[in-house]
């Protein structure tokens, strides 16, 4: 309606127009807040823990050896990996069963946006930003307690797909 400009009633109506857009305008930045926290962003504090390698699977007719550690790929099963996102640390551990070696390896990782595991082997005396290679796996089927690394490696012109079954410890 119109109204005298500087009249008390015109100066009422803009007010409550206002706080009454004003209060549409958060109610919708709250909806949207709401939404945005309920969709989950993988970060490397999901993968806080230790962990143990519950299966490898594969294609049997290759023999494996992973991560250049010269131990059949079974060895990897009933290993644990010890993740600590806050400094990018961790480490495997081959327990040393059967005819399978104990290791103990020291890594840094990362968790990518594009779910990419990415980790590499520390050596002793030798700073992470000084090692070059490293492993680049696919997390895939993460939930709290469980989760999936696929490998993907090529061998005399073949593709191999190879998934580390990992179940949470702590």
């Amino acid at each position: 309606s119109a109204c005298l400009v500087g009249s008390e009633m015109c100066i009422r109506d803009r007010f409550l127009l206002t706080v009454g857009l004003g209060a549409l305008f958060l109610t919708a930045c709250k909806s949207q807040g709401s939404a945005t926290q309920q969709s989950h962003t993988l970060t490397n504090y999901d993968l806080k823990g230790e962990w143990v390698v519950s299966s490898v699977d594969y294609d049997k007719k290759f023999k494996l050896k992973p991560f250049h550690e010269n131990v059949d790929v079974q060895c990897f099963v009933g290993g644990t990996w010890k993740l600590i996102p806050n400094n990018y640390s961790g480490s495997y551990s081959l327990n040393g069963k059967g005819d399978c070696p104990m290791v103990r390896q020291a890594i840094k990782f990362e968790v990518t946006k594009n779910k990419e595991f990415r980790f590499k082997k520390l050596q002793d005396n030798v700073k992470a930003k000084k090692i070059t290679e490293g492993y680049v796996l696919q997390l895939e089927n993460h939930q709290e307690n469980s989760f999936t690394l696929t490998q993907n490696l090529s061998f005399e012109g073949k593709n191999l797909t190879v998934h580390y079954q990992f179940r949470r410890v702590k």
